[in-house]
């Protein structure tokens, strides 16, 4: 008997599309704060190394979400899907401006610290809404 596998497998389904969607945005995060401390550190404005860097994390999440994350995919036009995608996106990529505005700006964190309670937030919004908009599996019948 494999326990963790067999563990994994007894979660519900949301918990579990949680998990990789969570190691998912780790790889996203990875590629997105890089980004930004390379672009920053390059001379770049933080504000558009955080929005090209989030672009970047935008890609990696997109094709982990379609092949690893989420098993139930009910838009069958993938342009549609992957639009629907994007539209979250931008919603969280404006949520990441505006907060790493907040902490630079009004706060005075560095940028690379900013990005770190700005990941957090964003990941907890592109989830819950992905998930509800474009992920969500049918409900079984009582």
């Amino acid at each position: 008997m494999n326990l963790p596998a067999d563990l994994w497998r007894r979660l519900p389904v949301a918990l579990r599309e949680l998990g990789l969607y969570g190691l998912a945005s780790a790889a996203a995060l990875a590629v997105d704060w890089g980004l930004l401390l390379v672009l920053h550190g390059a001379g770049l404005n933080y504000l558009i190394a955080a929005a090209i860097g989030f672009g970047a994390g935008i890609a990696v999440t997109y094709l982990l979400s379609v092949s690893v994350v989420f098993r139930h995919r009910p838009i069958a036009d993938r342009r549609r899907e992957f639009a629907g995608f994007l539209g979250v996106g931008l919603a969280g990529l404006v949520l990441t401006q505006l907060l790493m505005a907040l902490w630079v700006e009004r706060i005075g964190l560095a940028p690379g610290l900013a990005k770190i309670p700005t990941a957090g937030l964003v990941f907890v919004f592109n989830f819950t809404v992905r998930r509800a908009l474009l992920f969500r599996a049918p409900r079984a019948s009582a």
